[in-house]
């Protein structure tokens, strides 16, 4: 489980390390993608697999599953963590999320988000706004 927010920043060569309470659950290998709402998702190799054995049981014919299914595999990348526990962020992700310099690092629980630091500050406070009523919505789904 990912918990937790870790602000890092981007080396010039577009290396980044990764906060040490998350390496260990990420020592079997790490995808990273485009994610959602301009992030980008870290997944623990196993659990990228799972996702994708997910995705691919949506219908083929369906134009939402392709496009969801294209917008994570075309934007993934296999990476490896060095021995200081830095990963290389690809620069088709940097620029998919404008990460330049500050970043933070949210544990979204099966996965790390990878922010901007100054989108992660709005992000997270237009979200703080709505709290009350995005739980409201959710008590519906039983939680």
């Amino acid at each position: 489980m990912f918990i937790g927010q870790y602000e890092h920043h981007l080396e010039e060569k577009g290396r980044l390390s990764i906060p040490k309470k998350f390496r260990s659950q990420l020592s079997d290998g790490a995808v990273i993608s485009q994610g959602l709402d301009g992030c980008l998702f870290l997944y623990p190799k196993a659990s990228w697999e799972l996702l994708i054995q997910k995705l691919s049981r949506l219908p083929l014919t369906s134009t939402d599953a392709r496009g969801f299914t294209r917008s994570l595999s075309y934007g993934a990348a296999e990476v490896e963590i060095d021995g200081q526990g830095r990963i290389l962020l690809p620069e088709y992700l940097r620029k998919f999320a404008g990460i330049h310099s500050d970043c933070v690092f949210a544990g979204a629980v099966e996965r790390i988000e990878l922010w901007d630091k100054s989108k992660f500050e709005k992000y997270t406070a237009q979200i703080n706004s709505r709290a009350e009523e995005i739980a409201e919505k959710l008590s519906e789904s039983g939680i």
